[in-house]
């Protein structure tokens, strides 16, 4: 599918395909800076492509959800990027707004087109705008062989999600202007999810399924808040504050993983942070429930890295725009507070999220289900919405570094943990927690208030 032409990747993963009707811009023969030869070389281009441009733009379905598509024809000059291109591309985007369709862009492209000069490079800026003006509809790309120069830059960087075909060729240095002993791994869609800027890779037979789950997630908004999920282990509150915290590090518990595949249907992922950083503790994406979608961002266990919360933040902000609620689950002992995380700026990670929670305007529902330690943890939790597993905790820090902060010996910490009131009933009387879930999840009619259970 990669190399495959336009017109066949679109029939294989879309019906119905129409093309929007772009008007044809004008074009001296050599084109826009007189380019020797770039009349025959054109011409050569659209017969054995049998296509006037680089890219095609219309509008097809795609499962059951209409959108506008995108889709290169690399066999057409590689692929490259001129003045007509930005033409549709643009025009491809005015559509989508103005008919509120997802755009789903199927990228195979060496860049620009040298033989516009300057003409060519500032087709990105246009693209760019037209994009950024489209930012009320969903955005998925699709990253074919190759995905290469202002093609990445553009639309396959900047969409909500990133999906790749394995083994693409992607980056912005094309293949013939790299440097001499540049790693040809550094460039692959592997490589790429490793350093968290693709969400995910799709084989090409599973691609019309992955884009029709995509589109019915990122399609559905709905006002009314997530409802906080059931326990899935213990319901017998804990004793002592030690307890709570024993019972919170008990490797037998349920982690997130349990509790999203227990609350979904199905659900989709998206991973990393888009400036080089995956945290594998951190699960973040959208799932369908009942017959709605709903975002999520769960931590598992581990201490969050900066970019989990860079990560958790970027689910937030895209669920907000979109109008699709957010679940977050809350475990972790605190965030990373190594040499490597205060180096890849772990306070502003953290700053990120809370923001992002801060200034949602779709409703957030939390629910602690294990440790809830210190700002680490709080970053993922909804003022006003939380929810709490009898076998969790939730402090203003550890009671061992509390024991250290406050200068008092190892063997305080248990009557410690006491003082801090951190046990799930002691976070419901302080207002923290809006209750302490049962095993059974709360029915939506419960989900905007608090309950009876303790």
């Amino acid at each position: 599918m990669s190399r495959f032409s336009a017109r066949s990747v679109v029939k294989e993963i879309a019906t119905g395909f129409e093309d929007l009707d772009v008007p044809r811009s004008e074009e001296p023969d050599d084109g826009p800076i007189g380019w020797p030869g770039y009349r025959s070389a054109r011409e050569a281009a659209e017969e054995r492509s049998g296509e006037d441009e680089s890219v095609l733009c219309g509008t097809a379905k795609i499962g059951n959800v209409e959108a506008v598509v995108i889709a290169f024809e690399f066999g057409f000059l590689g692929g490259s990027i001129g003045q007509r291109t930005g033409d549709r591309v643009e025009a491809a985007f005015a559509r989508a707004v103005e008919s509120r369709l997802p755009v789903v862009s199927l990228i195979a492209t060496g860049g620009s087109r040298m033989q516009h000069g300057m003409r060519a490079l500032t087709q990105l800026q246009r693209i760019a705008r037209a994009a950024a003006g489209a930012r009320s509809v969903p955005q998925i790309s699709v990253l074919r062989d190759p995905t290469t120069g202002g093609g990445w830059a553009t639309l396959g960087a900047s969409a909500d999600v990133v999906l790749a075909l394995p083994g693409a060729q992607v980056g912005f240095a094309g293949s013939r202007v790299r440097p001499a002993d540049a790693s040809p791994e550094a460039y692959t869609a592997e490589a790429k999810l490793a350093w968290g800027q693709v969400d995910q890779i799709v084989a090409p037979s599973h691609l019309p399924a992955a884009l029709e789950r995509w589109l019915r997630l990122l399609t559905s908004p709905t006002p009314e808040a997530a409802e906080p999920p059931g326990a899935l282990g213990a319901t017998d509150l804990p004793g002592s504050g030690w307890d709570a915290v024993q019972a919170a590090r008990s490797a037998e518990r349920p982690r997130a993983a349990e509790y999203l595949d227990a609350y979904f249907d199905w659900r989709e992922e998206v991973s990393g942070d888009r400036c080089g950083g995956v945290d594998s503790g951190v699960l973040c994406g959208f799932g369908w429930r009942s017959g709605r979608a709903i975002a999520y961002a769960a931590q598992c266990g581990t201490p969050t890295l900066p970019a989990g919360f860079r990560t958790a933040a970027r689910l937030v902000r895209l669920a907000s725009r979109l109008g699709i609620p957010v679940l977050t689950l809350v475990d972790t002992p605190g965030a990373a507070n190594d040499e490597a995380a205060e180096r890849a700026g772990a306070g502003a990670a953290i700053a990120e999220l809370f923001e992002a929670v801060a200034s949602a305007a779709v409703p957030i529902t939390t629910l602690v289900i294990g440790e809830g330690g210190s700002g680490g943890a709080l970053a993922f939790a909804a003022p006003g919405s939380t929810w709490v597993t009898p076998g969790a905790y939730f402090s203003v820090t550890s009671p061992e570094a509390a024991a250290a902060i406050l200068k008092l010996p190892a063997d305080e910490i248990p009557a410690l943990a006491d003082r801090l009131r951190l046990r799930p009933q002691d976070l419901v009387d302080l207002g923290i927690a809006r209750s302490v879930v049962g095993q059974s999840a709360i029915s939506p009619l419960n989900a905007g208030r608090p309950t009876d259970r303790d």
